[in-house]
């Protein structure tokens, strides 16, 4: 249970839901009920995926070019510190809204939702969590992430009028004042490995 939950804590805040509700709102633009629900279906689904490959298959990237779990834990947390200060700040980049072009995979899912930080912490994750069980045990809670992330999607509209502009970007600062620490901890956690670890 504890490690479901330590996934699961993870994976919601570095997929920034408030985050994804203002891009998902601003894309969506003037699209009817309907078509915003197929547009987040994709969305969801394309964030499953990515996520699922990213986390159980990634290993196979430190194995062909001989990364270190240290090194990649130092890389993947700058990565998403950076990500959450440019969230702090409320400088994180946005992509231009073009109505005639799908954008539920491509860049709202990636690069917008699922990126570089939230790649790197999903490696890292794959590769620290050993043995059958707690992998399957923290890939459900991979898969609850994604689904709540879905969710908020689903109810981006009542979302926006139920916090309005200012809310959505408050909370957005507070999800990047947690990603700060999530970081933190991963790139203390790759130190220590790198300075504690076997020598070559």
């Amino acid at each position: 249970m504890d490690l479901f939950l330590d996934v699961f804590t993870k994976v919601f805040f570095i997929l920034s839901p408030f985050f994804s509700v203002s891009m998902f709102l601003a894309f969506s633009g003037d699209m009817d009920q309907r078509a915003r629900h197929r547009c987040a279906l994709r969305t969801s689904l394309a964030i499953l995926v990515i996520c699922f490959v990213v986390y159980f298959f990634g290993n196979l990237i430190f194995r062909v070019l001989g990364i270190t779990v240290p090194a990649f834990q130092v890389g993947a947390g700058t990565l998403l510190f950076l990500t959450s200060i440019q969230m702090v700040s409320g400088r994180r980049s946005e992509a231009a809204v073009d109505p005639d072009e799908d954008f539920a995979v491509v860049p709202l899912a990636i690069p917008l939702i699922v990126g570089p930080g939230t790649i790197g912490t999903l490696l890292v994750l794959g590769m620290e969590i050993g043995g059958t069980e707690q992998k399957i045990i923290a890939g459900s809670a991979v898969f609850l992430a994604v689904v709540m992330i879905s969710l908020f999607l689903f109810l981006a509209m009542p979302i926006s009028r139920l916090l309005g502009q200012k809310g959505l970007h408050m909370m957005m600062k507070l999800t990047g004042l947690i990603l700060t620490a999530i970081a933190a901890q991963i790139i203390f956690t790759g130190v220590n490995g790198f300075l504690h670890g076997p020598r070559p």
